[in-house]
């Protein structure tokens, strides 16, 4: 039986990866952190505790388990070649990337011929979620290294819900934003013709909260990030554009017409396109209502 998890290598330490390493600190693990910010990683250790190492190999070395929390999986294809020779053989590689299912597999492959397991964890929940370690889990690979990975998981998250081999936890995660991509551009759409009718935008937000129409962008969106004009919700616009192509991708390698999941994207990438680098996720009503010529809210 493979030993408890103690010391944990985090790897990427950002809007995410902040929180649910401070998670994993509360829960009592020894965490070593790195980023590829400078000094980020010294900043983490004086303000939260933990160790700052000075890069990937340096955070998996000696570890019981690596996690890695980055924007795509080149970048942990590349953590993961560095860190190749630092992880003992029976570590654990646990991937909490929104990444790409293949790559992931490959990366996996790669990782077994040096004795050490991986699993793909992705979450959901953001940044407010994260930092209260009520993230829902998405997780893929076998069962035993899943079952290794659990206390670690659960100190992050409050479900864990196991879908699969190793790349199926990462599928489901494209697929539910896809989802919410859809269900975010839909709720947009009908507040600007609401508006353009005359109905307040904050009262069909309350409304559609009160009908069937309610999903997660007018439960905890809307209001908050689209009619207060904050657009900073914490999630990047050029992430879910990533998402949602990994989730076209698992619809093509599946042979499944997707002709919405299609127009969606597009629809994201166009806003991405138009209002440039370093934009949240909820900016992309700006695209729709520049398409309208109207702006919503202003009322919160």
């Amino acid at each position: 039986m493979a030993a408890a998890i103690k010391l944990v290598g985090f790897v990427g330490i950002g809007n995410m990866g902040w929180p649910m390493a401070a998670n994993l600190l509360k829960a009592g693990f020894d965490v070593a952190v790195c980023d590829a910010a400078p000094a980020r990683a010294a900043q983490f250790a004086g303000e939260v505790g933990g160790r700052a190492a000075a890069d990937a190999a340096a955070a998996a070395r000696d570890a019981d388990c690596v996690v890695t929390m980055l924007p795509t999986s080149a970048q942990v294809a590349e953590a993961a070649v560095a860190m190749a020779e630092a992880l003992a053989p029976g570590a654990l590689v646990i991937d909490m990337t929104s990444g790409q299912p293949g790559r992931t597999r490959e990366i996996a492959a790669s990782l077994a011929t040096k004795g050490v397991q991986m699993v793909d964890c992705p979450v959901s929940g953001g940044v407010p979620r994260a930092k209260t370690g009520e993230l829902a889990i998405m997780a893929g690979g076998d069962d035993t290294a899943l079952d290794r990975a659990e206390p670690v998981l659960r100190a992050m998250g409050t479900s864990v819900h196991r879908c699969g081999g190793i790349g199926a936890g990462q599928a489901m995660k494209a697929l539910n934003n896809l989802v919410s991509a859809g269900g975010f551009l839909i709720a947009v759409e009908a507040l600007l013709m609401g508006q353009r009718f005359g109905l307040d935008a904050g009262l069909m937000v309350d409304v559609l909260n009160a009908s069937t129409g309610m999903n997660n962008s007018t439960q905890k969106k809307m209001r908050q990030f689209v009619l207060s004009r904050r657009f900073d919700a914490g999630f990047g616009l050029d992430l879910m554009v990533k998402d949602l192509s990994i989730a076209l991708e698992v619809g093509r390698d599946t042979a499944t017409p997707t002709p919405f999941a299609a127009l969606c994207r597009e629809m994201w990438a166009g806003a991405a396109a138009m209002l440039g680098p370093g934009q949240d996720h909820t900016a992309m009503a700006q695209l729709s209502e520049r398409l309208a010529g109207e702006t919503l809210g202003g009322n919160k």
